[in-house]
């Protein structure tokens, strides 16, 4: 999954400026992530909708499903740790400068499970940047 986003990996997530139109490739790739990471979660398409505007459901499943798409993206272990260098390795490289600064003051922010620690680090990426911040 560290292959970037725009190469071929379903990588969109963290911290991106609203993408107006991506390639048909990348929205195959961006739907088999969000399909496997629904699939395996059964969080609702409104928990992730809502998110996009700063709503983030105090949900296991929607917790959940945030650690998912960053296991996915090899971008966090097992224990709810970001690897900050592999998140901001996948963000395409027009997008590293808006993004890594984020990204890095993040870091990890700790919760009681590593679901938790996804969704608190979610959060913390969209506070720090609202307009800038991209979910699939």
């Amino acid at each position: 999954m560290l292959i970037r986003l725009g190469a071929a990996c379903g990588c969109v997530l963290l911290v991106l400026p609203l993408v107006l139109s991506i390639s048909e490739e990348l929205q195959e790739l961006v739907d088999m992530l969000h399909n496997t990471c629904v699939g395996e979660t059964g969080t609702s398409e409104e928990a992730i909708e809502n998110a996009k505007k700063g709503d983030f459901a105090d949900d296991e499943k929607f917790k959940c499903y945030l650690m998912c798409i960053m296991v996915q993206m090899a971008c966090i272990d097992e224990d709810g740790i970001v690897d900050v260098e592999a998140t901001i390795a996948v963000i395409p490289e027009e997008f590293q400068d808006l993004a890594a600064p984020i990204i890095r003051k993040c870091d990890t922010q700790k919760g009681s499970t590593p679901c938790e620690s996804a969704w608190l680090t979610h959060k913390c990426y969209y506070n720090e940047n609202p307009d800038a911040y991209f979910l699939v």
